[in-house]
């Protein structure tokens, strides 16, 4: 007889639909704002393009992206062109352009007005239905914080046991899952070793919400909750290392060196910090799992989806060294891993 199956540590084609959502979109925007026009008649940098099309430089770049990706653009040597095929069908002065028949879609799909909106403002849309606010707020309500756990968790399943397979969790005897929403991560990774004691560090009412998913799990003897701004407060220390699930792609690059000094201050020497990112290749022009994910965190948070990189600048910046990433195996997902000297 058939029926349902536990959760997998692959869930791509799940993935691959729902980030379909930002693929015509993000070229009817291009479309509009005259992208294709200008990188159809020069190669020019992010800077450059956004001078001449008049946008936003930082969201134009996370817009590139997941054009390149889509093999309408591509980048050499710091410029982007556009390729024959969009030189072909989306140059407006080209034979071949499909602008009439896309132009409809810009009032009949919500996404086009909202990436229209990142890209011209560099800020997120006021109707963005994410958990953003919530968490830069320093607080929310028992409402909201039901909601968005109830979110995470179900995005993150797959990821969270691929990355609980991870070998270093091997040698790691106490972890603190920071910014944990649901907590599935923390809990995944004490199913899978025993041994390991795991504290849920956010706010405290995300911690609530957590300490049911952990209750459910009939893990409450080895994992505990600490309700803590990670901001503005003190991070419980004691811990051999630190781990991040979705929380640095939240934010900008100067408030992820902040949470990397924190965490850097509260390890012990030979301490490990771990990041489950979906990373952007190198050059920063996809794969395009990783560059529409990165829509939606320009749509809904302060951040996006980095490079490896950029993760190693962060990191050592604050003094950590030898950072690496390994695919996990759950999903898309990546693990990045630096040590205190």
């Amino acid at each position: 007889m058939m029926g349902p199956l536990p959760p997998s540590a692959d869930d791509r084609l799940i993935w691959d639909m729902w980030e379909s959502q930002f693929r015509l979109p993000v070229a009817t925007v291009a479309d509009e704002v005259g992208t294709f026009r200008a990188l159809g008649n020069a190669a020019l940098t992010t800077a450059e393009l956004a001078s001449e099309i008049r946008v936003d430089e930082r969201a134009l770049g996370i817009h590139l992206a997941a054009l390149a990706s889509s093999g309408l653009v591509e980048k050499r040597d710091g410029r982007w062109a556009a390729t024959p095929a969009a030189r072909t069908w989306m140059h407006p002065d080209a034979e071949g352009y499909w602008g009439g028949f896309l132009f409809r879609f810009r009032e009949t799909i919500p996404m086009h007005a909202q990436l229209l909106e990142t890209l011209r403002t560099g800020k997120r849309p006021a109707n963005a239905q994410t958990g953003g606010p919530e968490w830069e707020r320093g607080h929310m309500t028992q409402e909201a914080a039901e909601r968005i756990a109830r979110f995470m968790h179900a995005h993150s399943m797959a990821p969270a046991r691929g990355a609980a397979a991870q070998s270093v969790f091997g040698g790691i005897s106490s972890l603190m899952d920071v910014g944990c929403g649901s907590g599935v991560y923390g809990i995944e990774i004490a199913r899978a070793n025993p041994r390991l004691q795991v504290t849920l560090l956010d706010l405290k009412e995300m911690c609530s919400e957590a300490a049911k998913f952990v209750e459910e799990a009939g893990l409450t003897g080895r994992i505990t909750t600490a309700g803590v701004n990670m901001f503005e407060e003190d991070w419980p220390t004691g811990h051999e290392a630190h781990f991040f699930a979705n929380v640095f792609h939240d934010w900008s690059e100067e408030t992820n060196k902040l949470l990397a000094r924190k965490s850097f201050d509260a390890l012990p020497s030979g301490g490990k910090i771990l990041l489950s990112e979906i990373l952007m290749d190198d050059d920063g022009t996809g794969p395009w799992y990783a560059a529409s994910f990165s829509l939606l965190m320009l749509v809904g948070t302060l951040g996006k989806q980095y490079t490896l990189p950029e993760f190693r600048e962060i990191l050592e910046s604050v003094g950590f060294t030898d950072v690496r990433a390994s695919r996990t195996g759950g999903g898309y997902y990546s693990l990045v891993s630096a040590t205190k000297p």
